[in-house]
């Protein structure tokens, strides 16, 4: 392997080398949803210490003192650093630090040297402090053992380290790394493979387009071609494909395109040139930045591969270890490339369409919110044009909509990595057989399937599966909860939603700054549990339940179990006791039991 291109274990990245992260990078940004992603990778990827896994390039500059400068990558690489710090792992003394930025610094510097006097908050970088916290809640209920087998996977996960050449203009690199989006990647050579097996200049130009207008994912995907190709392959309000359009070649006999020849362009010239049908038809700008998807354009073509295969999840089907392995068979014959595409576009509008999305927009710019709604055109009389509005997929804001939508982000906040969205597969399956099908039961089965398979009735502690917690909850916003007579929790509430949650909170703490400790028994049992955010059960510490009540009253309402359990704690005698948490635990597993 030459100089500029390394195979790196990230256990080594930092040993023997410093790294400098320019001014004109932006600062650490990672959220724990990122974070919890990248550790949850590594845990499900090697799963014996014989396999290994690539998670990603590292693109930087060696400069003439010998350090590194990173040019892409920093946010991985400032979460492997600090990973790495919390597990103990020793390397040079400013292994990372970041230009011109003092903050920053002086809060690695503190994260480095335990014998640090306590960080002054308005001098340090509260999005490198979070981040190690989100590190250390996610361990701190880890044996020994596992932290010593977590360490050992890091020597089998590699990072391939890239040498950008000499004497290159690295603010223009820079840039131009800024409006392309993402180095080349394997969907690329994808692409270019299927387009590379098409025998005329028609098919490639109109795979190209059905390619490029998908693999926007945060924009919904009739909203990415161009205003005559939508009039001509959508229905009259937008919402679906025609119903002419029935597989690849419909499309193209429905769509005439440039004459330019591309019949000998090489597998590099496709690789390298985006001019095929590739032309900006943006006519709203705020598009990409309304919607987030749930998953990434490579995923979403794991997921179609799946779909197409018939893949269960027994098969790995969503993991991206094998990517191009796993797409081969759609570049292997013509006609193969031109299904895979058609069927490429079919899910994308029905992923659009029945998934949901994050949605930042009013007054929920800047937190968002969860989405489900179709796309349907209207017209702006006063301008005389068309523009796009969106409404909830299944009329409006009714019920139906509104618990399909608290479903969804269930499994969404459960299985945050993409290579266990299944659920999504499940849905994109069926609906490809049939449209009317009731999404609600189909995933209802989906969790319970998965709840009763996580034998959560001998479960406790950090034993019990989050799936568990999550479809609880949602059962209860379906369903609302009464207790003697009593509704303390309304079905279907709007002014309640799923958080990302993944820190399993023990209501009586296991080590309580005040009053008794409990038995082992009833301290782990599902009656006492409930499943917050990683920060929520860092503010809840070792607080006693009436301190985290009084305390901390929007962390209580992440979870409608603990809404109870706040309940059950005021009634009666105002404490939170034993025998309140065995009869709790009795009450959900009933309606776990009763669905």
């Amino acid at each position: 392997m030459s100089n500029d291109l390394k195979k790196i274990p990230v256990s080594d990245i930092f040993s023997n080398r410093n790294y400098l992260v320019p001014i004109y990078q932006r600062n650490y940004a990672w959220s724990e949803t990122q974070i919890l992603q990248l550790i949850e990778d590594i845990e499900s990827s090697i799963d014996n210490l014989n396999k290994n896994y690539f998670l990603g390039n590292l693109i930087v500059n060696r400069t003439d003192n010998n350090v590194y400068e990173v040019i892409d990558g920093q946010q991985r690489l400032t979460t492997l650093y600090l990973l790495q710090k919390y597990l103990g792992i020793r390397f040079a003394k400013e292994a990372l630090r970041f230009e011109a930025r003092e903050k920053s610094n002086r809060t690695l510097a503190y994260i480095r040297d335990s014998k640090n006097n306590e960080l002054i908050e308005e001098l340090s970088s509260a999005e490198i402090l979070n981040g190690f916290r989100i590190i250390d809640n996610y361990f701190k209920s880890k044996s020994e053992d596992k932290l010593s087998v977590f360490s050992e996977k890091l020597k089998r996960v590699f990072l391939v380290r890239v040498q950008v050449p000499q004497n290159i203009d690295l603010n223009h690199y820079f840039e131009i790394m800024n409006t392309r989006g993402e180095q080349l990647e394997l969907h690329e050579i994808a692409k270019a493979k299927l387009l590379e097996v098409l025998e005329s200049n028609h098919d490639k130009n109109i795979a190209a387009m059905i390619w490029e207008k998908c693999s926007d994912m945060n924009s919904y995907v009739q909203m990415n071609f161009d205003l005559s190709v939508r009039k001509t392959i959508f229905t009259e309000d937008w919402s679906s494909l025609c119903q002419s359009i029935k597989d690849f070649d419909s499309i193209k006999n429905k769509i005439p395109t440039e004459a330019e020849s591309i019949d000998k362009i090489s597998l590099i010239d496709i690789l390298k040139d985006n001019r095929i049908l590739n032309v900006s038809t943006k006519e709203f700008e705020d598009e990409n930045e309304r919607f987030e998807s749930t998953i990434s354009f490579p995923n979403f073509l794991l997921q179609v591969n799946a779909v197409m295969r018939k893949l269960g999840e027994e098969d790995s089907s969503l993991d991206d270890k094998h990517f191009l392995n796993n797409l081969s068979w759609a570049w292997s014959t013509p006609q193969k490339s031109k299904d895979f595409l058609f069927t490429l576009l079919k899910c994308r509008v029905l992923f659009d369409k029945y998934v949901l999305k994050r949605e930042f927009a009013r007054d929920y710019k800047e937190t968002g919110k969860w989405s489900l709604q179709r796309l349907e055109r209207y017209r702006d009389n006063k301008n005389k044009n068309d523009k796009p509005k969106y409404v909830g997929t299944f009329g409006g804001e009714g019920n139906y909509n509104k618990k399909l939508r608290t479903l969804q982000s269930c499994l969404r906040i459960t299985y945050t990595s993409p290579k266990t969205m299944h659920w999504i597969t499940v849905i994109l399956s069926e609906l490809l057989e049939n449209e009317e099908t009731d999404i609600i039961e189909l995933l209802e089965r989906y969790c319970m399937k998965k709840v009763i398979d996580s034998d959560y009735q001998n479960r406790n502690g950090f034993g019990v599966e989050r799936i568990v917690f999550s479809y609880l909850d949602y059962l209860i916003y379906r369903d609302g909860y009464s207790s003697e007579g009593k509704e303390i929790i309304s079905p279907i509430s709007d002014d309640w939603q799923f958080q990302f949650r993944s820190s399993i909170e023990h209501f009586q703490p296991q080590n309580p700054v005040e009053g008794e400790h409990w038995n082992e028994e009833d301290l782990n049992s599902f009656g006492n549990l409930a499943l917050i955010t990683v920060s929520g059960n860092s503010k809840f510490s070792n607080l006693p339940p009436a301190g985290k009540m009084n305390s901390y009253p929007s962390i209580i309402n992440q979870s409608l179990k603990l809404k109870i359990m706040e309940r059950m704690t005021i009634i009666e005698d105002g404490k939170w006791t034993e025998a309140k948490a065995r009869k709790h635990r009795e009450e959900m597993f009933k309606i776990l039991k009763n669905f």
